[in-house]
């Protein structure tokens, strides 16, 4: 039996390793291949929505103010019903920036995507209206070349969608053990390099950054098109890949200014989509908490518990599952240690990931900003 589990551990990462896209090498970068600048830039207009961040929203406004995009370039904020000042807290830019306060939430819709279509309502009313939308979130904040950077991509290579995965907070204990892990999970949920194939049905975004196409996202149906998703950047990633061909990488350009301080806090933004990714399936579920055992604690098991060939095939799992961590690591900027870490890394996600589901089982599941939000997708 323990020599079938370590065949299986390791049949596992070789097939990771191997047959996934490649998504451990961490290759998909905004500093890999960057395009001139186009013949003519197009003009944008920013999203911001934002519920209850005034702590953090001068610095991410702040950073969108001070683009220094050669086009013609727009920001507008919209206030989803924040309670702490938030729209109070914001830089004052006359002629740049523009403050929309939002209409109460709408009945079947998150309240992210109810603010970001109400900006891009708005947007849509400028003259003229821009070619493109960003989208970014209310804690990411941008270095003065992201939007040009990206801009540039998207022109250059014909994008509908252009995604920059925001470098997120590894300050705290918490932070440094499972934020570098949480971009590896999803890489290998999402290879990079299959979502940028137009060849493959697969796609992905990440919704701190994301850069759209207007005609082709009014064509896809706008914000309405996926109004009730909890993990609403993959859900307009799939139907902007409908319309063209989209990119996603990794970036050190754009940053999120949101600290997780405890295990607790990582863990909710864990829980917050990870049932909704399963499809709300009990079935889908457990199959999930048995191959995470299978492919994270089956190996370190064998190499403390085992004897003769299943021990050696437990530590040839646990050398492959922390080479494959290396390149994630090393764009971080952590130790090459951590990945002997990575099965209990995993073995924390899969608990987070029980979690959620408890979290949907009582009625509080996609909880954000005081919404409980994951019944709009259950009954879908």
């Amino acid at each position: 039996m323990t020599l079938a589990i370590g065949l299986l551990a390791l049949a596992a990462w070789i097939y990771l390793l191997a047959f996934r896209g490649g998504f451990w090498l961490a290759r998909e970068r905004d500093d890999r291949g960057q395009p001139p600048p186009p013949a003519a830039w197009p003009s944008v207009a920013a999203i911001v929505p934002a519920r209850n961040e005034a702590d953090v929203i001068a610095r991410s406004l702040g950073s969108l103010v001070a683009q220094d995009y050669p086009g013609s370039f727009r920001i507008i904020l919209v206030d989803d019903n924040s309670e702490d000042g938030t729209s109070a807290a914001a830089p004052i830019a006359p002629g740049r920036l523009e403050i929309l306060r939002g209409a109460p939430l709408a009945p079947g819709w998150t309240g992210k995507l109810w603010a970001m279509k109400q900006g891009a309502d708005r947007a849509a009313t400028l003259d003229p209206p821009p070619d493109y939308l960003l989208f970014t979130d209310a804690d990411i904040a941008h270095a003065p070349d992201t939007l040009s950077a990206l801009a540039a991509r998207a022109a250059n290579e014909d994008l509908v969608l252009a995604s920059l995965m925001a470098q997120l907070a590894i300050e705290t204990w918490a932070e440094r053990l499972m934020i570098p892990a949480f971009v590896f999970f999803f890489d290998m949920l999402y290879p990079f390099a299959w979502a940028n194939d137009p060849r493959r049905g697969l796609a992905a975004a990440a919704g701190g950054c994301m850069l759209v196409r207007r005609d082709a996202f009014e064509r896809a149906g706008g914000v309405a098109a996926i109004r009730g998703e909890i993990i609403d950047d993959c859900a307009l990633a799939r139907v902007m890949k409908r319309q063209g061909p989209i990119w996603l990488g990794l970036t050190h350009r754009a940053v999120s200014l949101r600290p997780y301080d405890s295990l607790g806090a990582i863990g909710r933004m864990i829980a917050r989509s990870a049932y909704a990714q399963l499809g709300y399936s009990p079935l889908l579920l457990a199959g999930t908490l048995l191959g995470m055992a299978i492919v994270y604690l089956a190996a370190p098991a064998l190499t403390m518990f085992a004897s003769g060939p299943a021990r050696g095939l437990g530590l040839a799992a646990w050398l492959a599952m922390a080479l494959a961590f290396q390149p994630m690591l090393r764009f971080y900027g952590r130790s090459p240690l951590w990945g002997l870490a990575l099965p209990a890394i995993g073995a924390l996600y899969s608990l987070f990931t029980l979690q959620s589901a408890i979290d949907s089982w009582r009625g509080r599941g996609g909880m954000w900003k005081g919404r409980a939000q994951a019944a709009l997708g259950a009954g879908r």
